[in-house]
Protein backbone atom coordinates (compact mmCIF):
# COMPACT_ATOMS: atom_id res chain seq x y z
CA UNK A 1 0.00 0.00 0.00
CA UNK A 2 1.63 3.32 -1.16
CA UNK A 3 2.02 5.29 2.19
CA UNK A 4 0.24 8.78 2.54
CA UNK A 5 2.23 12.16 1.26
CA UNK A 6 3.54 14.71 3.66
CA UNK A 7 4.59 17.50 2.06
CA UNK A 8 6.29 20.00 3.31
CA UNK A 9 4.25 22.76 3.37
CA UNK A 10 0.68 23.61 1.45
CA UNK A 11 -1.92 26.36 2.08
CA UNK A 12 -4.82 26.29 4.33
CA UNK A 13 -7.95 27.91 2.18
CA UNK A 14 -11.70 27.66 3.79
CA UNK A 15 -14.85 28.53 2.28
CA UNK A 16 -14.49 32.32 3.72
CA UNK A 17 -11.87 32.75 1.43
CA UNK A 18 -13.87 31.27 -1.49
CA UNK A 19 -16.69 33.23 -1.31
CA UNK A 20 -14.86 36.36 -0.99
CA UNK A 21 -12.72 35.03 -4.60
CA UNK A 22 -15.92 34.33 -6.37
CA UNK A 23 -17.50 37.63 -5.23
CA UNK A 24 -14.35 39.16 -6.66
CA UNK A 25 -14.84 37.28 -9.47
CA UNK A 26 -18.43 38.09 -9.96
CA UNK A 27 -18.34 42.15 -9.15
CA UNK A 28 -14.82 42.72 -8.90
CA UNK A 29 -14.70 45.12 -12.24
CA UNK A 30 -15.01 47.98 -13.17
CA UNK A 31 -15.48 50.54 -9.98
CA UNK A 32 -14.70 48.10 -8.07
CA UNK A 33 -11.63 46.30 -9.45
CA UNK A 34 -9.65 47.38 -6.71
CA UNK A 35 -12.10 46.53 -3.90
CA UNK A 36 -10.30 43.60 -2.22
CA UNK A 37 -6.60 45.36 -2.65
CA UNK A 38 -8.25 48.25 -0.50
CA UNK A 39 -9.69 46.01 1.68
CA UNK A 40 -6.80 43.56 2.10
CA UNK A 41 -4.16 46.71 2.76
CA UNK A 42 -6.40 48.23 5.41
CA UNK A 43 -6.69 44.68 7.39
CA UNK A 44 -3.05 44.11 6.75
CA UNK A 45 -2.11 47.53 8.31
CA UNK A 46 -4.31 46.84 11.15
CA UNK A 47 -2.90 43.67 12.04
CA UNK A 48 0.80 44.77 12.16
CA UNK A 49 -0.16 48.32 13.42
CA UNK A 50 1.48 50.53 10.43
CA UNK A 51 -0.07 53.80 8.91
CA UNK A 52 0.80 52.27 4.98
CA UNK A 53 0.25 49.01 3.01
CA UNK A 54 0.61 48.27 -0.60
CA UNK A 55 -0.06 45.34 -1.69
CA UNK A 56 2.32 43.78 -4.36
CA UNK A 57 2.71 40.90 -6.76
CA UNK A 58 5.41 39.49 -4.32
CA UNK A 59 7.68 40.22 -1.50
CA UNK A 60 10.57 40.75 -3.96
CA UNK A 61 8.58 43.39 -6.27
CA UNK A 62 8.00 45.36 -2.97
CA UNK A 63 11.24 44.91 -2.19
CA UNK A 64 12.32 46.34 -5.54
CA UNK A 65 10.22 49.22 -5.65
CA UNK A 66 10.91 50.04 -1.59
CA UNK A 67 14.76 50.40 -2.26
CA UNK A 68 14.30 52.07 -6.14
CA UNK A 69 11.80 54.63 -3.52
CA UNK A 70 15.24 55.35 -0.71
CA UNK A 71 17.14 56.13 -4.12
CA UNK A 72 19.22 53.40 -3.81
CA UNK A 73 20.90 52.57 -7.49
CA UNK A 74 24.03 52.32 -9.43
CA UNK A 75 27.68 51.48 -7.20
CA UNK A 76 25.49 51.59 -3.93
CA UNK A 77 25.64 48.81 -1.57
CA UNK A 78 23.24 47.37 0.64
CA UNK A 79 24.51 44.97 3.93
CA UNK A 80 22.48 41.74 3.82
CA UNK A 81 23.10 38.22 5.31
CA UNK A 82 24.72 35.71 2.98
CA UNK A 83 22.34 33.01 4.65
CA UNK A 84 19.16 33.77 2.56
CA UNK A 85 17.47 32.83 -0.83
CA UNK A 86 18.28 35.31 -3.92
CA UNK A 87 14.65 36.80 -3.62
CA UNK A 88 16.15 39.12 -1.13
CA UNK A 89 19.24 40.00 -3.16
CA UNK A 90 17.89 40.10 -6.27
CA UNK A 91 16.21 43.54 -6.26
CA UNK A 92 19.69 44.91 -5.38
CA UNK A 93 21.02 43.44 -8.46
CA UNK A 94 18.35 44.96 -10.59
CA UNK A 95 18.73 48.61 -9.25
CA UNK A 96 22.58 48.23 -10.37
CA UNK A 97 23.37 48.18 -6.45
CA UNK A 98 25.98 45.57 -4.76
CA UNK A 99 24.21 43.53 -2.04
CA UNK A 100 27.41 42.88 0.57
CA UNK A 101 27.11 39.72 2.15
CA UNK A 102 28.01 39.29 5.97
CA UNK A 103 27.78 36.03 8.47
CA UNK A 104 24.86 35.09 10.39
CA UNK A 105 24.24 34.30 14.02
CA UNK A 106 24.69 31.08 14.67
CA UNK A 107 21.58 30.65 17.32
CA UNK A 108 19.24 32.72 15.60
CA UNK A 109 20.64 32.30 11.63
CA UNK A 110 19.82 35.91 11.27
CA UNK A 111 22.81 38.92 10.32
CA UNK A 112 25.49 39.00 12.55
CA UNK A 113 25.45 42.74 13.62
CA UNK A 114 28.61 43.55 14.45
CA UNK A 115 29.65 42.41 11.22
CA UNK A 116 26.85 44.67 9.52
CA UNK A 117 29.37 47.73 11.73
CA UNK A 118 32.41 46.05 10.34
CA UNK A 119 31.17 46.31 6.02
CA UNK A 120 29.59 50.39 6.67
CA UNK A 121 31.63 51.89 3.93
CA UNK A 122 30.91 55.08 2.01
CA UNK A 123 28.66 53.48 -0.29
CA UNK A 124 26.88 51.31 2.35
CA UNK A 125 22.80 52.74 1.91
CA UNK A 126 20.89 50.40 3.45
CA UNK A 127 21.01 47.06 5.83
CA UNK A 128 18.67 44.43 5.30
CA UNK A 129 17.45 42.74 8.27
CA UNK A 130 15.80 39.09 7.10
CA UNK A 131 13.86 37.63 9.70
CA UNK A 132 14.78 33.70 8.42
CA UNK A 133 12.32 31.05 9.13
CA UNK A 134 10.45 33.16 11.51
CA UNK A 135 13.77 33.67 13.86
CA UNK A 136 14.14 37.55 14.69
CA UNK A 137 16.82 39.48 13.69
CA UNK A 138 18.71 41.64 16.93
CA UNK A 139 16.24 44.36 15.67
CA UNK A 140 17.31 47.03 18.26
CA UNK A 141 21.24 46.59 18.07
CA UNK A 142 20.64 47.08 13.98
CA UNK A 143 18.55 50.31 14.36
CA UNK A 144 21.08 51.49 16.59
CA UNK A 145 23.70 51.40 13.78
CA UNK A 146 21.46 52.61 11.76
CA UNK A 147 21.00 55.88 13.63
CA UNK A 148 24.87 56.09 14.37
CA UNK A 149 25.87 56.24 10.56
CA UNK A 150 22.49 57.12 8.58
CA UNK A 151 21.59 53.82 7.47
CA UNK A 152 18.15 53.18 6.82
CA UNK A 153 17.12 49.54 7.95
CA UNK A 154 15.03 47.79 6.12
CA UNK A 155 13.23 44.40 7.09
CA UNK A 156 12.86 41.66 4.71
CA UNK A 157 9.70 39.76 7.03
CA UNK A 158 8.87 37.13 4.06
CA UNK A 159 8.94 34.41 6.46
CA UNK A 160 8.14 35.65 9.88
CA UNK A 161 4.37 36.81 10.01
CA UNK A 162 3.49 36.53 13.11
CA UNK A 163 6.81 37.20 14.61
CA UNK A 164 7.27 39.52 17.47
CA UNK A 165 10.42 41.41 18.69
CA UNK A 166 9.95 42.91 22.09
CA UNK A 167 6.21 43.03 21.64
CA UNK A 168 6.47 44.57 17.65
CA UNK A 169 5.30 42.64 14.88
CA UNK A 170 7.92 41.89 12.55
CA UNK A 171 8.56 44.17 9.22
CA UNK A 172 6.98 47.53 11.19
CA UNK A 173 9.99 48.36 13.02
CA UNK A 174 12.47 49.41 10.05
CA UNK A 175 11.95 52.11 7.50
CA UNK A 176 9.83 49.94 5.31
CA UNK A 177 9.41 45.85 5.97
CA UNK A 178 8.57 43.16 3.38
CA UNK A 179 5.97 40.36 3.33
CA UNK A 180 5.25 37.40 0.96
CA UNK A 181 2.20 35.48 0.50
CA UNK A 182 3.71 32.67 -1.74
CA UNK A 183 1.80 29.96 -1.61
CA UNK A 184 4.12 28.03 0.85
CA UNK A 185 3.75 30.85 3.46
CA UNK A 186 2.03 30.79 7.26
CA UNK A 187 -1.13 32.62 4.75
CA UNK A 188 -1.23 32.88 0.92
CA UNK A 189 -2.24 34.83 -2.00
CA UNK A 190 -1.13 32.23 -4.39
CA UNK A 191 1.57 34.66 -5.32
CA UNK A 192 2.06 38.12 -3.58
CA UNK A 193 3.12 40.66 -1.06
CA UNK A 194 3.57 43.56 0.82
CA UNK A 195 4.82 47.20 1.01
CA UNK A 196 4.51 48.49 4.68
CA UNK A 197 5.81 51.93 6.31
CA UNK A 198 4.99 54.34 8.95
CA UNK A 199 6.88 57.01 6.38
CA UNK A 200 4.50 58.39 3.77
CA UNK A 201 6.65 60.32 1.64
CA UNK A 202 8.06 56.79 1.45
CA UNK A 203 4.70 55.58 0.58
CA UNK A 204 4.00 58.22 -1.86
CA UNK A 205 6.93 57.15 -3.72
CA UNK A 206 6.47 53.76 -3.97
CA UNK A 207 2.89 53.81 -4.90
CA UNK A 208 3.65 56.28 -7.31
CA UNK A 209 5.96 53.38 -8.38
CA UNK A 210 4.18 50.50 -8.70
CA UNK A 211 1.45 52.15 -11.30
CA UNK A 212 3.31 52.81 -13.63
CA UNK A 213 4.77 56.08 -12.62
CA UNK A 214 1.17 57.73 -12.33
CA UNK A 215 0.60 59.29 -8.66
CA UNK A 216 -2.96 58.83 -7.16
CA UNK A 217 -3.00 62.89 -7.17
CA UNK A 218 -2.76 63.31 -10.83
CA UNK A 219 -5.67 64.62 -12.58
CA UNK A 220 -4.38 63.59 -15.98
CA UNK A 221 -5.34 60.28 -17.37
CA UNK A 222 -2.27 57.91 -18.43
CA UNK A 223 -0.01 60.45 -17.02
CA UNK A 224 3.36 58.95 -15.39
CA UNK A 225 5.32 61.11 -13.95
CA UNK A 226 8.65 58.60 -13.55
CA UNK A 227 9.26 55.12 -14.95
CA UNK A 228 7.86 52.88 -12.43
CA UNK A 229 6.86 49.33 -12.23
CA UNK A 230 3.97 46.60 -12.72
CA UNK A 231 4.10 44.95 -9.24
CA UNK A 232 0.52 45.49 -8.45
CA UNK A 233 -1.83 42.27 -6.27
CA UNK A 234 -4.98 41.34 -8.72
CA UNK A 235 -8.17 42.07 -6.86
CA UNK A 236 -8.84 38.25 -6.82
CA UNK A 237 -6.09 37.66 -4.75
CA UNK A 238 -6.36 40.09 -2.75
CA UNK A 239 -9.91 38.62 -2.24
CA UNK A 240 -8.01 35.58 -0.64
CA UNK A 241 -5.42 37.78 1.31
CA UNK A 242 -8.64 39.49 2.79
CA UNK A 243 -10.04 36.29 4.17
CA UNK A 244 -7.11 34.99 5.32
CA UNK A 245 -5.90 37.41 7.22
CA UNK A 246 -9.22 37.70 9.09
CA UNK A 247 -7.71 33.86 9.64
CA UNK A 248 -4.71 35.25 11.01
CA UNK A 249 -4.25 34.53 14.21
CA UNK A 250 -5.38 30.71 13.59
CA UNK A 251 -3.27 30.08 10.84
CA UNK A 252 -0.08 31.86 13.74
CA UNK A 253 -1.43 29.70 16.29
CA UNK A 254 -1.47 26.57 14.50
CA UNK A 255 2.30 26.97 12.67
CA UNK A 256 3.05 27.23 17.15
CA UNK A 257 1.31 24.47 17.88
CA UNK A 258 3.31 21.84 15.37
CA UNK A 259 6.49 23.42 16.46
CA UNK A 260 5.45 22.73 20.16
CA UNK A 261 4.95 19.18 19.09
CA UNK A 262 8.19 19.01 17.45
CA UNK A 263 10.07 20.59 20.03
CA UNK A 264 8.52 18.33 22.51
CA UNK A 265 8.93 14.91 20.31
CA UNK A 266 13.04 15.73 19.86
CA UNK A 267 13.65 17.94 23.17
CA UNK A 268 15.34 14.65 24.51
CA UNK A 269 17.20 14.02 21.49
CA UNK A 270 21.07 14.55 22.02
CA UNK A 271 22.94 16.17 19.07
CA UNK A 272 20.18 18.39 17.63
CA UNK A 273 18.48 21.64 18.13
CA UNK A 274 15.49 23.58 16.59
CA UNK A 275 14.47 27.47 15.79
CA UNK A 276 15.97 28.91 18.98
CA UNK A 277 14.04 32.07 20.15
CA UNK A 278 15.77 35.16 22.52
CA UNK A 279 13.98 36.47 25.33
CA UNK A 280 11.48 38.87 24.68
CA UNK A 281 10.68 37.66 20.70
CA UNK A 282 7.87 35.67 19.81
CA UNK A 283 8.73 33.15 17.04
CA UNK A 284 5.81 32.55 14.31
CA UNK A 285 7.69 29.44 13.17
CA UNK A 286 7.07 29.74 9.59
CA UNK A 287 9.31 26.54 8.98
CA UNK A 288 10.42 24.46 11.93
CA UNK A 289 14.35 23.42 11.28
CA UNK A 290 16.74 20.74 13.00
CA UNK A 291 20.20 21.52 13.30
CA UNK A 292 22.42 18.47 14.03
CA UNK A 293 25.15 19.00 15.77
CA UNK A 294 28.92 18.38 14.48
CA UNK A 295 28.99 15.66 17.10
CA UNK A 296 26.80 13.78 14.89
CA UNK A 297 28.34 11.69 11.51
CA UNK A 298 25.13 13.87 9.30
CA UNK A 299 24.74 13.77 5.83
CA UNK A 300 22.00 15.44 4.98
CA UNK A 301 21.28 13.33 1.85
CA UNK A 302 21.10 10.35 3.74
CA UNK A 303 18.34 12.11 5.75
CA UNK A 304 16.54 13.15 2.89
CA UNK A 305 16.80 9.85 1.40
CA UNK A 306 15.32 7.95 4.45
CA UNK A 307 12.11 10.96 4.34
CA UNK A 308 11.68 10.17 0.57
CA UNK A 309 11.57 6.74 1.24
CA UNK A 310 9.17 7.07 4.19
CA UNK A 311 6.78 9.90 1.12
CA UNK A 312 7.69 12.71 3.15
CA UNK A 313 8.49 16.05 2.16
CA UNK A 314 11.49 17.90 3.61
CA UNK A 315 13.90 21.51 2.47
CA UNK A 316 17.31 21.76 2.30
CA UNK A 317 18.80 25.00 4.26
CA UNK A 318 19.30 27.85 2.42
CA UNK A 319 22.93 27.83 0.84
CA UNK A 320 24.82 30.88 1.16
CA UNK A 321 24.47 33.28 -1.32
CA UNK A 322 27.76 34.01 -2.14
CA UNK A 323 28.02 29.98 -2.60
CA UNK A 324 25.80 29.91 -5.61
CA UNK A 325 27.22 30.04 -9.33
CA UNK A 326 24.65 33.29 -9.70
CA UNK A 327 27.57 35.00 -7.60
CA UNK A 328 30.31 32.55 -6.97
CA UNK A 329 32.61 34.55 -4.97
CA UNK A 330 33.17 32.09 -2.28
CA UNK A 331 33.27 33.50 1.48
CA UNK A 332 33.33 30.56 3.08
CA UNK A 333 36.24 31.55 5.82
CA UNK A 334 34.75 35.22 6.22
CA UNK A 335 30.71 34.02 6.40
CA UNK A 336 31.50 30.38 8.57
CA UNK A 337 27.93 30.40 9.95
CA UNK A 338 26.27 30.41 6.62
CA UNK A 339 28.78 28.08 4.89
CA UNK A 340 28.50 25.54 7.84
CA UNK A 341 24.64 25.60 8.71
CA UNK A 342 23.63 25.09 5.27
CA UNK A 343 25.03 21.56 5.45
CA UNK A 344 23.84 20.83 9.06
CA UNK A 345 19.61 21.74 8.81
CA UNK A 346 17.02 20.21 7.53
CA UNK A 347 13.51 21.96 7.40
CA UNK A 348 10.46 19.99 8.50
CA UNK A 349 7.12 19.12 7.02
CA UNK A 350 4.11 22.00 8.89
CA UNK A 351 1.36 22.85 6.79
CA UNK A 352 -2.07 23.67 8.82
CA UNK A 353 -3.53 20.48 8.27
CA UNK A 354 -0.58 18.25 9.35
CA UNK A 355 -1.70 15.42 11.53
CA UNK A 356 -0.55 14.45 14.78
CA UNK A 357 0.27 11.09 13.65
CA UNK A 358 2.11 12.67 10.61
CA UNK A 359 3.93 14.49 12.94
CA UNK A 360 5.11 12.08 14.70
CA UNK A 361 6.18 9.92 11.72
CA UNK A 362 8.56 12.51 11.15
CA UNK A 363 10.03 13.10 14.28
CA UNK A 364 10.19 9.16 14.65
CA UNK A 365 12.46 9.27 11.36
CA UNK A 366 14.76 11.92 13.19
CA UNK A 367 15.03 9.70 15.96
CA UNK A 368 16.13 6.44 14.08
CA UNK A 369 18.60 8.72 11.48
CA UNK A 370 20.54 10.22 15.11
CA UNK A 371 20.41 6.68 16.52
CA UNK A 372 21.95 5.00 13.19
CA UNK A 373 24.94 8.16 13.75
CA UNK A 374 25.63 8.52 17.26
CA UNK A 375 29.26 7.92 17.97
Amino acid sequence: MTKSHIPYTKPSVTQLEIDYVIDAITNGWGAQCYEYIHKFEKAFSEHLDVEYSIATSSATGALHMGLAGLGIGLGDEVIMADTNWIASAAPIIHLGATPIFVDVLEQSWCIDPDKVEQSITSKTKAILAVHLYGNLCEMDRLLEIGRTYGIPVIEDAAEAIGSLYHGKRAGSMGEFGVFSFHGTKTMTTGEGGMFVTRNKELYEKVLTLSNHGRARNCDKQFWPEVVGYKYKMSNLQAALGFGQIQRIDDLINRKREIFQIYYDGLRSVHGISLNQTAPNNVNGYWMPTVVFSHELSFNRQDLLSLFRRANVDARVFFWPLSSTPAFSIKLMEKNKHSYDLAMRAVNLPSYHEIKSNELELVISIIKEYVDSVSS
